[in-house]
């Protein structure tokens, strides 16, 4: 008997492809350091920082009239940006550039926090290379599944916009609505990322060879398995989408804290949730509807038996521990800041692994599964 053989191309696409999905959650990690100890703005300038491509050191190597310099620069930017969004329509959007409290604010050379940044910019180019790879790596699959490269080709623009996203969140001083349109098409990437990845093993381009597969390893008729209701699909969506909601709504929430720090000049760190406002209080709030409706949605695909399904159940319950036990950590201990970035990346996990989990389901319904009575009676005796 010939086990089933894998075109090299094809799992090359998909092993760069897992990696590139790594490199992106490693970004965002990196990310929410960046958010959690105040580096957002350690290079005021992009894509170089402090003009240089190789950042400064020490201040002596800036001229004395640096911050003038470079706050000057950015509003230049933030003006040709605001009459451009009032032409396309988006008055409100161009007058909160302006409106912005810290717009004109520049803040002072720290080493440490200029290296942060140009690290996390350093990861970002780094992740558009890998991006563009995975394009290149797709081209064996136009004639196979063409769905696949225009995925990945759809990361790759999403990722040039995200670059130039990230240079209106330097030029804006971390506009609020900026930072949030950053975080949200990072989830749009990750998503298009993962389903790429995903129909490399389901796609179209398998089919044939899943079926003739099956039929070396058993001679006798299989069992199909029950395909979930429409109804669990869409209460998989909710909870998707919920997660989405969440992560958005924490973004907020590291807003909030970035002014309410700055107002309390970095000190008394226990008294800043207090005074965090309704935000909080609603993403605080929503974090049980996320367990609540994750858990009866797991509890219903545990059911079907399937062993990708119950693994995906399993990671997403294990997920949303670790995201709570961050949480409350957060809320308990003043907001240490190295837990921020983990609440974060826990966050867009979960949301990964949701997505994941709807690809399955859609899937199941559409070509449910088929096993062997053999081994279907060793799940029975399991």
């Amino acid at each position: 008997m010939e086990s089933l053989q894998i075109n090299p191309a094809l799992r090359r696409f998909r092993s760069f492809g897992i990696l590139t999905v790594i490199a992106v959650y490693l970004l965002i990690l990196v990310g929410g350091v960046v958010r959690s100890t105040g580096s957002g703005m350690g290079c005021p300038d992009w894509p170089k920082c402090f003009g240089s491509w190789v950042p400064p050191t020490q201040a002596s190597q800036l001229p004395p009239n640096y911050k003038e310099i470079y706050t000057a620069q950015r509003v230049a930017k933030n003006q040709k940006l605001a009459r451009t969004l009032q032409r396309m329509g988006f008055a409100q959007v161009a007058g909160s550039i302006f409106a912005h409290p810290t717009q004109y604010i520049e803040t002072d050379f720290n080493p440490v926090k200029t290296w942060i940044e140009y690290v996390n910019r350093l990861l970002g180019a780094l992740i558009g290379v890998f991006v563009f790879l995975t394009v290149v790596f797709a081209l064996p699959y136009w004639r196979r599944d063409r769905t696949i490269f225009w995925l990945a080709l759809a990361s790759f623009l999403l990722t040039g916009v995200q670059g130039y996203l990230g240079s209106l969140v330097v030029s804006t001083n971390l506009l609020p609505v900026m930072v949030t349109v950053h975080m949200a098409l990072a989830l749009v990437i990750v998503a298009l990322l993962l389903y790429a990845v995903d129909r490399t093993r389901w796609g179209r381009a398998n089919t044939s060879d899943l079926v003739s597969d099956l039929a070396l390893k058993t001679d006798v008729n299989p069992i199909e398995q029950p395909r979930p209701a429409v109804s669990l699909q869409l209460w998989l969506w909710a909870a998707l989408l919920l997660t989405f909601w969440q992560i958005i709504l924490g973004t907020q929430v590291r807003e909030q804290v970035d002014i309410v720090s700055a107002a309390a000049g970095y000190v008394s760190r226990e008294t800043w949730i207090a005074k965090l406002g309704s935000v909080f209080s609603i993403h605080r709030t929503m974090s049980a509807a996320v367990l609540l409706l994750n858990v009866y949605v797991s509890y219903e695909l545990w059911q079907f038996a399937r062993v990708r399904l119950q693994r995906l159940v399993t990671a997403t319950m294990v997920v949303i521990g670790l995201e709570i036990l961050a949480g409350i950590i957060l809320a308990s201990f003043a907001l240490p800041p190295t837990v921020q970035p983990v609440h974060l990346t826990l966050a867009t996990v979960l949301f990964g692994i949701q997505f994941l989990t709807l690809l399955a389901v859609a899937r199941a319904r559409k070509s449910p599964e088929t096993i062997a009575p053999a081994d279907a009676a060793r799940r029975v005796v399991a």
